[in-house]
């Protein structure tokens, strides 16, 4: 899969760099001073303000049927949410996008309209020309280098990389008409889209590392299946009492062959005081087993003697330092103060949050489900990881809440919670005995020092995830007052994820795709032999009517349009999309339907201005069932279904949106049985009487005050 062209934020930002050199002028805001006495004291008495006050919280993956049983089972736990749902509505359910992936349904969410009118489809898209997997929410384009003479040194020129979606967001609309709006962590929201307020990037954003951010692991015994397969696990050694390596950092676009930039990474262990001092750059940590670090600074150079360098921030976790040394380091985020490219806008917003509440993540993902996938970390020191995140979000949401009711003018306050969505993913399995990846004895180890409550296992796992959020919410009804509407939202839900579906076997093995000839599928899992089979490489697109990229995506071989088409438009790809739709959706396992609905592009994205680039059937998997992360990627995988095991997503939401609904709770009316997420856009903005886009499918479903 190509990843979003990190490189071209990398070279992109070296240019500006390069050529300005003045600081952002510091934004105007309310001094939030009173209002955080007003926290602390629990008074609330908000300013009289400009326009009306309304507060919407994003949770990421929360699930309506869930959230029912978790209320109706602790009521003592859940008591702020019983009282939203009493001043509203209840707990709806809210209509997903089609598929119900994340940055669709927020995109859904942001512009008003339907994937076929914002375009974004998947997290992964293809590339036409070349058949291979690439990424959804950027389109970029490759610059040149000039040689600098003399020098091992070059200059990186052009290239570009800019947002795929179509539409405006909400908010910039809101601006337009001198509308407040604060907004914390968006997802989808990189580059960063402005507002009259804060704006702050969210999921999407890059680490400084990478596109999605790599974590390492030092370890002086590295399990046998990671050396030399992955360069996250990085074989050192003790001497002197002392661990001497290097922490990587961004790609130097600046130097021949784009190295990868590096700081010093040194450990002195000291096995008597069971500790270690971690010293990083110019930064200096103490710590001792078990424990994560806050976060430290760290500047690579680019050019020598300091002359160009980026800026970063990284947190540690010390496993062990004996018998073996084990040392996590987090991916390489942007440092808020000083970031590669704006994290917020204005861009100092970053910088002043930082003054009051310290460093933050900025990774549009920082929950690190790839650590935990590949056993970096175990499944409770992930959880423990998540844990910083969650009390981070916490800190933020006090510093947000602090500004916006100091505003006077009123307006937005949005806030994104992630941790319910990346830790379901990653723990359903653990509640789940049906469940094929279902360990009993990890299920039932102790997660009381995670979970804060006395006797609770990682069985427990959800429903404490769920808790976890009822004193957010607590804190948001309490700070603003019964005159600001309140909203509770989220994207999707969530259901198990047992068995894998591989779309491109199943191709291949009922005649829809052919390989080239001396080519076959991929051995099985686990065998010593097995290589990648990729569709670019693999098939025979002179005899291929349809292939598979993306979770969801399903499509024809279209000429005309694929490089190498075959199936002519018109009457033989309409014969033909009905007979897949028909096959896949009579595909039988176990005694359950696997594709719930293959709904047809021209009629759920109908009347959308990007219906061309959408796939020709999204694959809606029923609950239990969803496509393999290597037919994916764009692979060829041995089996059509296997179970579920090993390091993935173990829960999801990337099935048909019947089966995984989104939440809605909000403290007025609302006047629709069945709200969907472009309902909300429209609604946000008939509150403040902005004017939809025509382009919006959504609908004004609140009942006006």
């Amino acid at each position: 899969m190509i990843l979003p062209r990190w490189t071209a934020y990398v070279a992109l930002a070296v240019i500006a760099i390069l050529f300005a050199t003045a600081i952002p002028r510091r934004s105007k805001e309310a001094d939030p001073h009173a209002a955080r006495a007003a926290r602390e004291t629990g008074h609330v008495d908000l300013p009289e303000s400009e326009y009306p006050r309304m507060v919407v919280i994003g949770i990421d993956g929360l699930d309506p049927d869930i959230l029912r049983d978790v209320m109706r089972r602790f009521p003592d736990r859940m008591k702020n949410f019983q009282r939203l749902a009493d001043a509203g509505g209840g707990v709806m359910d809210l209509g997903t996008s089609t598929p119900p992936q994340s940055p669709v349904a927020w995109s859904n969410f942001i512009t008003g309209r339907h994937p076929g009118g914002h375009g974004i489809y998947d997290f992964i898209h293809r590339d036409k020309k070349i058949y291979r997997a690439i990424a959804s929410t950027v389109v970029s384009e490759d610059g040149h280098d000039r040689d600098i003479p003399l020098t091992p040194f070059k200059l990186p020129v052009g290239g570009s990389s800019e947002p795929n979606r179509t539409g405006k967001a909400f908010w910039t609309m809101m601006m337009d008409k001198d509308v407040p709006a604060d907004l914390y962590r968006v997802p989808i929201n990189f580059p960063v889209e402005p507002s009259k307020g804060v704006s702050f990037s969210g999921m999407m954003t890059p680490a400084l590392d990478s596109a999605y951010g790599q974590y390492t692991v030092y370890t002086t015994n590295p399990p046998a299946e990671k050396a030399g397969l992955s360069s996250r696990f990085r074989t050192v050694r003790v001497s002197g009492g002392a661990v001497r390596t290097q922490l990587d950092g961004p790609m130097n676009v600046l130097r021949d062959g784009n190295p990868t930039a590096s700081v010093p990474l040194t450990a002195y262990l000291d096995k008597e005081a069971n500790a270690a001092i971690i010293e990083v750059g110019s930064e200096r940590l103490v710590m001792e087993p078990g424990q994560f670090s806050t976060f430290v600074r760290v500047s690579f150079d680019l050019l020598p003697a300091g002359a160009m360098s980026l800026d970063g921030i990284v947190c540690f976790y010390l496993r062990s330092i004996s018998p073996e040394f084990e040392l996590y380091a987090s991916p390489v985020n942007f440092d808020p103060t000083n970031p590669v490219e704006p994290v917020s806008l204005p861009e100092d917003a970053a910088a002043k949050m930082v003054e009051e509440i310290g460093l933050v993540f900025t990774q549009g993902m920082a929950e690190d489900v790839n650590a935990l996938k590949s056993e970096a970390l175990t499944d409770a020191e992930f959880m423990h990881q998540a844990n910083l995140v969650h009390r981070e979000r916490i800190r933020i949401l006090d510093y947000a809440l602090d500004r916006y009711t100091a505003k006077k003018e009123g307006g937005l306050l949005f806030f994104y919670v992630s941790s319910v969505d990346l830790a379901m993913h990653m723990m359903w399995r653990h509640q789940d005995p049906q469940h094929p990846f279902y360990d009993p004895a990890i299920a039932k180890q102790d997660s009381s020092s995670w979970s804060g409550r006395d006797g609770t296992t990682w069985e427990d796992v959800v429903d404490d995830l769920y808790l976890r959020m009822d004193p957010i919410l607590g804190k948001v009804l309490d700070r603003v007052g019964d005159d600001t509407t309140v909203m509770v939202m989220s994207d999707h839900g969530f259901a198990p994820y047992r068995r894998k579906f591989s779309l491109n076997t199943w191709l291949l093995e009922n005649g829809y795709l052919k390989l080239k000839e001396g080519v076959t599928k991929e051995l099985p899992e686990g065998d010593p032999k097995r290589t990648d089979v990729i569709l670019e490489e693999a098939v025979d697109w002179s005899e291929t009517r349809a292939y598979g990229i993306g979770f969801n995506g399903l499509y024809l071989n279209l000429a005309g349009r694929e490089a190498e088409g075959i199936v002519k438009p018109g009457a033989e790809a309409d014969a033909l999309l009905k007979e897949l739709k028909t096959q896949l959706e009579l595909i039988i396992d176990q005694g359950q339907q696997v594709v719930l609905s293959a709904d047809l592009a021209s009629v759920v994205f109908a009347g959308g201005a990007r219906l061309d680039d959408a796939p020709d059937i999204v694959v809606g998997y029923n609950s239990g069932y969803g496509n393999s992360d290597e037919a994916t990627q764009g692979r060829i995988p041995h089996d059509v279904l296997t179970d579920n095991v090993g390091g993935t997503f173990n829960g999801s939401h990337l099935m048909h949106p019947s089966v995984v609904s989104g939440t809605l709770l909000v403290n007025r009316r609302v006047t629709v049985e069945d709200p969907r997420l472009e309902d909300l856009t429209t609604s946000i903005l008939d509150a403040y009487d902005v004017p939809a886009d025509p382009a919006m499918t959504g609908r004004p479903v609140l009942l006006h005050q």
